[in-house]
């Protein structure tokens, strides 16, 4: 039974892993790809290190593997924020079709 859930949450990290990279290649903007590679780590590479972890059983290695998930957890959302706030004050355009832009209402 445990297999069976280790192998679904690899599945899950899989798909998520795919969906995401394919967001990164076709997303319009540098905004929207960003939140794709954190869909690509979150995901992907999170549930992906669970479902070792769970496959593993208690050793080292899940201890290695959730301290991993848990500082990409933590690390990977505030980059991805860093990074586009970095973008949007170099003066990065939005998409055409993008409707809005809260840090630009913020400096008006």
């Amino acid at each position: 039974m445990i297999e069976i859930i280790a192998y679904i949450l690899l599945g899950i990290g899989a798909f998520c892993a795919l969906i995401g990279a394919m967001g990164i290649v076709r997303f319009p903007d540098v905004y929207n790809r960003i939140h794709a590679n954190t869909v690509v780590v979150v995901g992907g590479v999170i549930v992906t290190l669970i479902g070792v972890s769970v496959l593993e059983g208690l050793s080292l290695y899940t201890l290695k593997a959730l301290i991993i998930a848990l500082f990409l957890f933590l690390t990977n959302p505030v980059g991805s924020h860093a990074i586009a706030r970095a973008a949007h004050k170099s003066g990065v355009k939005l998409w055409r079709r993008s409707v809005v832009d809260k840090l630009k209402e913020e400096k008006a």
